[in-house]
């Protein structure tokens, strides 16, 4: 089931500070907003060995449930801060997989370096579907721009989702989306552009 839709930052600092009352209630509600982001990230800038140990929806609720026990000694204030935060647990959570699996130092640096792919990966998407009207900069004072992606990405269909994710974020060519997908380079491409063709609206009113 998808995440509600998030209202501008300034709502969001606002539930941030009610979270810090001691309303589990409001923290519950808060931290499930984030569910898609975190699936988003999971799915695309975690190395495939690792998520072949673990399905990345179990990482995400992990996360989620650490989140909330340690969600005292969250320090921020606003969108940005949160998502960073919950970001760092679940690439501690990573980490935490790959040294179980007694797998190589090495792999675990390069596997937990989430920000600079998802960052990259939203801000990517997003000037294909905004193209000039709109940008990440113009934007960001109203909403995290890979979390309105994320939300945006998990309301369309599977199929819409999956050609965007498969193209425009994790950058495979049309054969192999086609391969993975079951359809003709023909078929994908014109997938691909109908998705980008819904998502773009579905981007800009959760700005």
């Amino acid at each position: 089931m998808n995440a509600p839709m998030l209202p501008p930052d300034s709502q969001i600092e606002a539930w941030i500070a009610a979270a810090r009352q001691a309303d589990k209630g409001a923290l519950d509600r808060l931290l499930e907003h984030y569910r898609n982001y975190l699936a988003l990230v999971a799915r695309t800038s975690i190395n495939a060995v690792v998520r072949a140990k673990a399905d990345p929806s179990d990482m995400v609720q992990e996360t989620l449930i650490k989140a909330h026990a340690k969600f005292g000694q969250f320090q921020g204030s606003n969108e940005a801060e949160l998502a960073a935060w919950l970001r760092q647990i679940l690439a501690n959570n990573v980490a935490d997989l790959v040294r179980r699996f007694r797998a190589k130092s090495r792999r675990v640096s390069r596997e937990i370096s989430l920000d600079d792919a998802t960052l990259s990966s939203a801000d990517a998407i997003y000037d294909i579907v905004a193209g000039d009207e709109a940008s990440p900069s113009n934007n960001c004072h109203r909403r995290e721009i890979a979390v309105v992606l994320a939300d945006a990405l998990a309301s369309l269909s599977a199929d819409h989702r999956e050609v965007i994710i498969l193209r425009s974020m994790e950058e495979f060519d049309w054969a192999e989306i086609a391969r993975r997908m079951d359809r003709t380079p023909d078929a994908v491409r014109v997938l691909w552009a109908r998705a980008l063709k819904q998502l773009r609206p579905r981007i800009e009113e959760r700005l």
